[in-house]
This record gives structure tokens, C-alpha cells and sequence, in this order.
């Protein structure tokens, strides 16, 4: 029997950075080249600092200005210096919980969807049981358990978010199973594995993409919550959540100390926004 072909195209990189590209408006452009430039000052934080963020370089409490433009801190180090580094504790931390949770999810789901019977009905119950928690309150519980540190931030952080991309992952391969191309697949009896890879994965990759990008900003509020409640790194390690939380009772006299570590969280949630919804009307109709 003659093959049929896949009614789920594959997206290879280049038509979708084509289709990012020309199909959606500028904000969301602009957002891109924005999370790209976080991400350089994540991976090398030293190189945009323009002093130790961890030595006093000038008089205690300057409000920010040319030479501090984030103003400095109760002894002296300059703010816009350790924000950077914590852009590094909690943008690449960020990301790899997701990227973690979208390969765990979409894993289980692919198993539950693909195998069906007693198997699936095993993954869903276990999924059930990470669901039936708050995300927030279970996060909390594990990194409260586990001690603070940026690593078990993030365990606890993946254990709370995978389960939202086994749903995904395991209700597109249900819908797409009963679809002709995969029943034409079956009836040529094509192996278990190719079956999954070829016609299951392709339609479950987008859905995956486009939650997990709208689904970053989520998790860096949740990183910076943690580093706020004093779950995350300790002193000096500057997280942005941390550095609010330690200033906090100065915002009236030195208003930029919280606020400048709060406002480039909001930045970062913001630029994030914008792309994944820029993302997903990218790939609208595909």
C-alpha cells in the first residue's frame, strides 16, 4: 500500500525563523532581538558589567546616574553590575526548566498517547497527582524541602511544570492517531517507532513550541518568587527576586535598590509575552 502523505508538515528551523520573520508585527520582533541580548548578558554577564559586582566601587547609596546607572547599593557596588549578574541566576536557570520540563512532558506524553491501553491510563493517574497540587504551593514545598540554592530551585520547579506538557503532548497524539495519514501508516504497518517520530511528533512539536514560549515568563516569576522568599541562592549571589526582597524596606528612601531588580523582571516577562505570542501566529495554519 501506498504510503499517504503527512497532513502535519515538519518545520524545518529556516521556514519557521521565515515565517517569525514576516508573519507577525514588530513588537513581538522587537521582543526576540530583546530576549537574544538577555541572553548574551545571561551567558556572559562579566562583559556588560561595567564593575565587580561584588566589590564597592563608590559611595554607599548614589542614585543612579551617567557613571552608576542603576545607582549603588548599602556599600557600594554598582546595581546595574549585579542586576546583570542576576539576570545570569535567573534567565539561563529559567530556560533550562523549561526546556527540562518540555523534554519530560512531551516524553510521558508521547508514551501515554502513543501506547494507549493500561500504560496510558498509568501516566495519566500519575500526571493527575502532580496536577491536583497548586504549581506555585507544590514548588515551594520541594525547593522549602530540598534547601535553598539554584539548583534545587529548579527541581522543584520541574516537577511542578512538566505535567502541563504531557496533556498536550498526549491529547495531540490522540487526535492525530485517528487522523487518515496515520491510519495509512498503520495499515502499512510502519513500526511503533516510526510511527512516533514521523507522523506523531511532527503535529505535537508546534503545540509544544508555542506553550512553552508563553509559558517562560511564568517561570521566571516563579524564579524570582523563590529567590524573594529566600529560597534561592544565598548572599552575595545577586538574583533579582533576592535583591528586591533585601532592599525592600528602602523603597521610600532609596526607592531604585527594589526597584530596579522588580522592573527588569518585568522586562524579561514582558519580552517573553510578546514573543511567544509572536511565535504562535507564526505558526497559525501550519
Amino acid at each position: 500500500m501506498k504510503r499517504a502523505a503527512p497532513l502535519i508538515k515538519e518545520l524545518p528551523p529556516q521556514t519557521l525563523i521565515r515565517a517569525y520573520l514576516w508573519r507577525v508585527g514588530w513588537p513581538s520582533k522587537l521582543a526576540l532581538i530583546g530576549l537574544i541580548l538577555l541572553t548574551l548578558v545571561a551567558a556572559v554577564p562579566s562583559f556588560f558589567s561595567p564593575f565587580d559586582p561584588q566589590v564597592p566601587v563608590s559611595t554607599a547609596f548614589l542614585p543612579p546616574s551617567a557613571t552608576h546607572w542603576f545607582g549603588t547599593d548599602d556599600i557600594g557596588r554598582d546595581l546595574f553590575s549585579r542586576v546583570a549578574l542576576g539576570v545570569h541566576y535567573t534567565w539561563l536557570p529559567g530556560l533550562g526548566v523549561i526546556l527540562a520540563s518540555l523534554a519530560t512532558g512531551a516524553t510521558i506524553g508521547l508514551i501515554a498517547g502513543s501506547a494507549g491501553g493500561v500504560l496510558d491510563f498509568a501516566l495519566q493517574r500519575v500526571t493527575d497527582l502532580f496536577l491536583v497540587m497548586p504549581t506555585t504551593l507544590l514548588a515551594l514545598a520541594v525547593a522549602a524541602a530540598l534547601g535553598p540554592g539554584i539548583w534545587n530551585v529548579a527541581i522543584a520547579l520541574l516537577l511542578a511544570w512538566w505535567p502541563w506538557y504531557a496533556i498536550i503532548a498526549r491529547d495531540e497524539v490522540r487526535r492525530i492517531r485517528v487522523r487518515p495519514h496515520f491510519q495509512a501508516a498503520m495499515a502499512s504497518q510502519a513500526s511503533p517507532a516510526r510511527l512516533v517520530l514521523k507522523y506523531s511528533l511532527p503535529g505535537v512539536v508546534p503545540s509544544l513550541i508555542v506553550a512553552a514560549a508563553l509559558d517562560v515568563s511564568n517561570v521566571i516569576m516563579a524564579f524570582a518568587l523563590m529567590s524573594f522568599l529566600g529560597l534561592g541562592e544565598p548572599e552575595p549571589a545577586p538574583e533579582l527576586g533576592a535583591l528586591t526582597a533585601r532592599s525592600l524596606d528602602s523603597l521610600t528612601a532609596f526607592w531604585w535598590l527594589p526597584l530596579m531588580p522588580a522592573a527588569v523582571v518585568f522586562l524579561i516577562c514582558l519580552l517573553a509575552n510578546l514573543a511567544g505570542d509572536g511565535l504562535r501566529a507564526a505558526l497559525e495554519g501550519r
